[in-house]
């Protein structure tokens, strides 16, 4: 395949490429894939699902150019294809519940169950899914020498945090910070806690696997859509874009006809000494009583009254 193997892209050295819409593709295509085998008028188990059995696939897009030159454009896909099916085995038939075969695979990809016993199943498979899809998370290989610990082993060490959202998204893959929503992360992480389940009863079917992993697709597709619609609702206004008038603020005009007591007032309060200091506590004035000055001019009124009344 154009693009290699899903192993190759998850732990090379350099940057990886892989973004977490890129991973969901990836994971849901491959669940696809063991889903058609499981489901098949005859069963076929694959027995060594794992990162590097998963293949990714590209588009060359080819377009002519001058004197007979064709350029050509790589776009990587990432659409997940199997790969490698020298272990696959048929699958029970009628009333059986396994088949009975020598133990082969990968070391720690492989059921416990099937170690245990050499009794293989499709929720074999399934686990081996969640082995690489917990992979995908993390982004680490499922069994590292470079740690020391307990998390040496992926399964053993990421498992009971799985189901912990503050715990999961601190083990969760760097590279991929910013690229998904805390709701979905934790969805994908309880399949996979599912898929791991030590009881083969207790893992889900491929069919359940690929409707859940279309359901978290299709809802952060829809979340993505309605950021980028209320970006363009709410983003800033483009060059050729007229920018809009601010609003003046009225002024009163000044009245040329004030009259010069007016004017000879404002000069003395205006004054140093004259008006009332920052300090000083302002004066309180009752509604229901008069200034001085009102009530002396009432006081001349009424006695310019009673004299004229005398005279």
């Amino acid at each position: 395949m154009e693009s290699g193997s899903l192993e190759r892209h998850l732990f090379r050295r350099t940057d990886c490429s892989l973004t977490w819409s890129k991973r969901m593709r990836i994971a849901l295509g491959a669940a696809k894939g063991l889903a058609f085998l499981h489901g098949a008028g005859r069963p076929v188990i694959y027995r060594d699902f794992k990162s590097s059995n998963v293949l990714l696939d590209a588009v060359i897009h080819l377009s002519p150019l001058l004197f007979n030159v064709i350029s050509f454009r790589l776009d990587l896909d990432f659409n997940a294809k199997l790969s490698d099916f020298g272990l696959a085995k048929d699958g029970p038939m009628g009333d059986q519940t396994h088949v009975s075969t020598r133990v082969m695979g990968t070391h720690g990809y492989a059921a416990p169950e099937y170690v245990m016993t050499g009794h293989l199943t499709a929720k074999s498979d399934v686990y081996g899914f969640g082995v690489v899809l917990l992979e995908l998370l993390i982004g680490r290989r499922v069994m590292d020498k470079g740690k020391l610990g307990p998390e040496r082993n992926l399964v053993e060490w990421a498992r009971p945090l799985l189901n912990h959202k503050k715990k999961l998204i601190k083990i969760l893959d760097p590279k991929m910070e910013g690229q998904f929503s805390p709701r979905s992360a934790l969805k994908v992480a309880h399949l996979a806690y599912l898929c791991l389940s030590e009881n083969p009863k207790g893992r889900p079917l491929m069919s359940q696997v690929v409707e859940c992993l279309e359901t978290i697709q299709v809802k952060d597709i829809n979340q993505e859509e309605a950021l980028l619609l209320q970006g363009s609702r709410h983003g800033v206004g483009t060059v050729n874009e007229v920018p809009r008038k601010s609003p003046r603020t009225t002024t009163r005009k000044r009245n040329p006809n004030r009259s010069e007591s007016y004017k000879d007032g404002c000069k003395q309060r205006n004054e140093p000494g004259k008006g009332r200091s920052q300090s000083e506590p302002p004066t309180k004035v009752h509604l229901s009583e008069p200034s001085t000055s009102e009530a002396e001019d009432k006081v001349e009124n009424v006695a310019e009254v009673s004299s004229k009344r005398i005279t």
